[in-house]
């Protein structure tokens, strides 16, 4: 018997036929953390969170939300959705960004991975904004805070 769910019968990729599913409304949190190096973290600070390329936390905002609509585009066995929220805040923590994308969904599948997706980008898009001040910038523990509906729920045991 076949257990991994992304693999048919005959062995080939496939993405899960969720069409015997039922619809239920889904929310995940994702986070992502960027690093700075002090000096970064207080030009920054000092600069309005701008740089010669704009409003960074603006645009990770915006960035974050066009890859989580997208992430069917990006990860071949998403299904397409519909999102009905997806939220991106963003905030300094001393010398770090914390990024946290809440989506949310009425459907047969999760929203986990466009969670993931949209602080993933978000991230990129800090760093992009960024690396101009340094390139000792460092993306790290992008994970999923928790997600609710469909079979399960999970809480991330460490907090967040």
């Amino acid at each position: 018997m076949n257990t991994f769910t992304h693999i048919g019968p005959n062995g080939a990729p496939t993405m899960v036929d969720v069409s015997e599913k039922t619809a239920t409304a889904r929310t995940a949190i994702a986070e992502s953390r960027v690093r700075l190096p002090p000096a970064v973290a207080t030009l920054l600070r000092e600069q309005g969170f701008a740089t010669a390329k704009g409003p960074v936390f603006h645009t990770a905002i915006i960035a974050g939300t066009q890859a989580a609509k997208r992430t069917h585009e990006l990860i071949p066995f998403c299904h397409p959705l519909g999102l009905e929220k997806c939220r991106i805040d963003i905030e300094a923590v001393g010398d770090e960004v914390v990024i946290r994308c809440t989506v949310g969904v009425y459907h047969k599948t999760g929203v986990e991975m466009e969670a993931l997706t949209g602080a993933s980008i978000a991230a990129l898009t800090v760093y992009d904004m960024c690396k101009a001040l340094s390139h000792e910038l460092v993306i790290d523990s992008t994970r999923l805070l928790q997600k609710q509906g469909g079979k399960s729920d999970f809480k991330d045991s460490r907090g967040g």
